[in-house]
């Protein structure tokens, strides 16, 4: 048993140390990203930013099409058989993957610039759509594949590596493009069409040359029967069709909200709804810092059948989600003005108080997605989400466009959307956590999860009484939010929050953090 507990902590501790490099990226790719949409936001327009941000929404699912599942079941495939030491199958997969994908990418791209004056005129009913789609077909075949390459160095657990390209490099140089091109262009949308075309030409050359260079195994000649090959390409394709149409349907599940209200409603307001999706994303920090090399940790534990290893990091993975973005959440719902201020002022305060409800939910269980995915249950996971898709658009339908059914006598617009959104949310994930039990016995969940929430009880209701006696503003959110974080970090340790893991943890992250200041 001692030694299964230090193998735990010695996974834990190879966490933390990719978290700690994921956490520095994401924070980083948070505030260029940021910034980038503040340009586009304050110097464009509403109309603008909202065009901007249904072209994303249309390509994205095209590229999730063209990439047919492809670049998580390569992720998969290449943890497992690293896992067994079986780098002929990795090479073969990788060639057998690649050709696909190139004819598939071309393919797709080649289909949007014949409808884009479509989608755009017929469908969309907005002239000034068609040149973001346009151009922006061209760029599928190098999304896609930066896609591809960034998912292979993710299955051999180059998680530094990921996050500087995919995070800080692609983000840093969108912004940089748009600066300069509004300076020789003008405010004009062809400054943000070029930079975001140019920032996926970027992460992908490097992305390929990463690959080609770090990870030459991979290009090298494979030494397999037919009958090895068929197997390898046959369990591949099982495992990765139902993503295809997961990619597809999660377009629809993640972006409906704005292709609805950009069809009831308008460009404009799409573009309001748009800056309140990245704020609730907040909520996949948490998630994200671990979950890099979660999947591919677990996934080649699990080759070796080390369910024990896989259940105590999932529990304790978990709770270090809850406890970061629990205190998030509580910010969120008090103080959404101040926070959502920095792009249109308040005019979705609420829509960013529903939607905090659905991404805390989100994030405390989407261990379970990757659990489920870890066995290779994708099926499973593709009819959960067309489940759930249709209820997000029948939802969108009833509450964006007209009254909803108990009588309310006025559209309830984008928060309509935020609301259907959450709904799904919460019934996408319930599905999830029952699922992920019911196949490996895992329910990411641990009783010091109830420590958190006690421990926020006392800054919750202190947040509360100061937000009626002082005047919000930037200045009095940040005092205030300093003020939160550190009484609730302080009733953490009183409420007994902290585990035997945390400690070690705390302690190798201490020493990381010294390693790289």
């Amino acid at each position: 048993m001692k030694d299964k507990d230090e193998e735990v902590n010695k996974g834990l501790k190879l966490l933390v140390k990719s978290s700690a490099i994921v956490f520095f990226a994401f924070i980083l790719s948070k505030i260029f990203s940021y910034l980038y949409r503040i340009i586009i936001a304050r110097f464009f327009g509403p109309e603008i930013y909202g065009l901007f941000s249904l072209s994303i929404v249309i390509v994205g699912w095209f590229v999730a099409v063209s990439a047919l599942g492809f670049t998580e079941g390569i992720v998969r495939y290449v943890s497992l058989y690293r896992g067994k030491n079986e780098i002929n199958k990795i090479r073969y997969l990788f060639r057998f993957s690649s050709r696909i994908l190139f004819l598939s990418t071309i393919s797709t791209a080649i289909i949007l610039f014949l409808f884009s004056e479509f989608i755009s005129i017929s469908l969309l009913h907005n002239q000034e759509l068609l040149i973001f789609l346009k151009i922006f077909s061209i760029i599928i075949p190098f999304w896609a594949f930066s896609l591809f390459f960034l998912s292979v160095m993710r299955g051999f657990e180059k998680i530094k590596e990921v996050s500087f390209i995919d995070s800080i490099i692609q983000n840093f140089s969108k912004l940089i493009l748009l600066v300069i091109l509004v300076f020789f262009v003008g405010y004009h949308s062809n400054a943000i069409i070029f930079s975001f075309f140019f920032g996926i030409i970027i992460i992908f050359l490097l992305s390929y040359l990463y690959c080609r260079f770090k990870i030459p195994q991979i290009f090298l000649e494979y030494n397999l029967s037919k009958k090895i090959k068929k197997k390898i390409s046959g369990k591949f394709v099982s495992y990765s069709w139902p993503i295809l149409f997961l990619g597809i349907i999660s377009g629809i599940f993640y972006w409906i909200d704005s292709f609805a209200i950009g069809f009831f409603k308008s460009a404009t307001e799409v573009g309001f709804y748009n800056a309140v999706i990245p704020i609730a994303l907040l909520f996949n920090l948490a998630p994200e810092i671990f979950l890099q090399l979660f999947f591919p940790m677990i996934t080649r534990e699990y080759s070796l059948k080390k369910i024990r290893f896989i259940k105590e990091v999932s529990k304790q993975i978990g709770k270090w989600i809850l406890m970061v973005n629990f205190p998030a959440f509580l910010l969120m719902i008090f103080f959404p003005g101040v926070i959502i201020n920095i792009l249109f002022g308040s005019v979705a305060e609420n829509s960013l108080r529903i939607l905090s409800f659905g991404g805390l939910f989100s994030s405390l269980f989407i261990i379970s997605n990757n659990l489920i995915s870890m066995v290779g249950k994708t099926k499973v996971l593709f009819y959960d989400i067309l489940a759930i898709s249709l209820l997000n658009v029948i939802l969108n339908i009833l509450l964006i466009p007209k009254p909803f059914i108990f009588g309310i006598d006025n559209s309830l617009g984008i928060n309509g959307a935020a609301i259907a959104t959450t709904i799904s949310f919460i019934f996408f994930n319930l599905l999830f956590l029952f699922q992920a039990r019911y196949y490996t016995s895992i329910i990411p969940l641990k009783g010091k999860m109830f420590n958190i929430f006690f421990a926020s009880i006392i800054p919750f209701f202190a947040l509360i009484f100061l937000k009626k006696l002082v005047e919000i503003n930037f200045v009095s959110f940040v005092l205030l939010t300093i003020t939160f974080i550190a009484t609730y970090t302080l009733l953490l340790f009183l409420f007994k929050a902290f585990d035997k893991e945390d400690i070690v943890i705390f302690t190798s992250f201490k020493k990381k953090i010294k390693m790289m200041f």
